[in-house]
């Protein structure tokens, strides 16, 4: 079977998609479309902005959905994906790559998410890290110890582990996971504590929006980042989508389980090759591919 997974927040680069936009007049003009949506030229930025532009999760969530979406497009007929899982963001450019949702919706959801975010990030500071050489219990373990908000918000692949809460409790997390043993320990330029506690008000205000847009039969399961399973049912999509802000990105599993059930390749859609380093070195039996 043929997987395609999505990358999210972090695989974006000045000139994404400007390739796709000079290539044809149908993509030209879903570009120019999600502008309209947005209310701003997002293509500027992405073609000719600076990186401190893309770094806006305002700006950075819809570009890299814009990217992965229309790339997925631009197959054609040859885009027939058998099974989809997306990383955190990654999740609705999947969504919308198996057509549970359609294009407007998701990027205005996507949109949505990415404000409300950013709001959430602005009412405490927050942050994350990268942690590598650790098995999971051990960063579990650390993590519940700390009496301030920090959690594992992505089991990236066996080894690397992300974790997310407040400035204090991260610090204090990396003191305590270096004395366990960790190869490294490395804070993210990031805006806030993602997948963690801390995103409770950007999870009640997507909820609303989520259960406002309509979600359709997909034509293949999403592996959802929540529990790492197959869904074909809307309202179960639904529900795991919103729960994906305050719960950790369980994509060592969903990879597992994609490769359990069946995945024989996976491809990338979307700017960078992130998601195809990480599926190696959860198998290293797998092909994997970037479009």
């Amino acid at each position: 079977m043929k997987a395609f997974v999505f990358p999210g927040q972090g695989a974006q680069f000045v000139g994404m998609g400007k390739d796709l936009y000079e290539s044809s007049t149908e993509l030209k003009a879903m570009f120019e479309h999600a502008n309209d949506i947005l209310g701003f030229r997002i293509t500027d930025l992405m073609f000719s902005g600076t990186d401190e532009d893309l770094r806006q999760t305002k700006v950075t969530q819809p570009a890299i959905f814009l990217h992965s979406v229309i790339l997925a497009k631009s197959l054609g007929n040859t885009f027939k994906p058998e099974m989809v899982a997306g990383h955190s963001l990654g999740e609705f450019s999947a969504l919308v790559a198996n057509g549970t949702l359609g294009f407007d919706d998701g990027l205005i959801l996507v949109s949505k998410r990415a404000l409300a975010m950013q709001k959430a990030c602005e009412i405490e500071a927050s942050t994350m890290a990268a942690i590598l050489g650790l098995d999971d219990d051990i960063v579990e373990k650390v993590c519940r110890e700390i009496d301030e908000v920090v959690v594992p918000a992505n089991y990236n692949s066996p080894g690397q582990i992300v974790i997310s809460g407040s400035i204090k409790g991260i610090d204090l997390a990396i003191e305590k996971l270096n004395e366990a043993g960790a190869r490294r320990c490395v804070k993210l330029p990031v805006g806030g504590a993602f997948h963690s506690p801390l995103m409770e008000p950007a999870r009640q205000e997507l909820a609303k929006a989520i259960e406002d847009a309509p979600f359709n039969n997909p034509v293949c399961p999403v592996y959802q980042n929540v529990n790492a399973h197959p869904s074909s049912d809307p309202a179960e999509i639904r529900k795991n989508l919103v729960s994906q802000l305050t719960s950790p990105v369980r994509w060592t599993q969903t990879i597992q389980n994609m490769i359990k059930d069946g995945a024989l390749s996976f491809t990338e859609l979307g700017p960078g090759s992130v998601l195809q380093g990480l599926i190696k070195k959860i198998d290293r039996t797998t092909t994997t591919t970037g479009i």
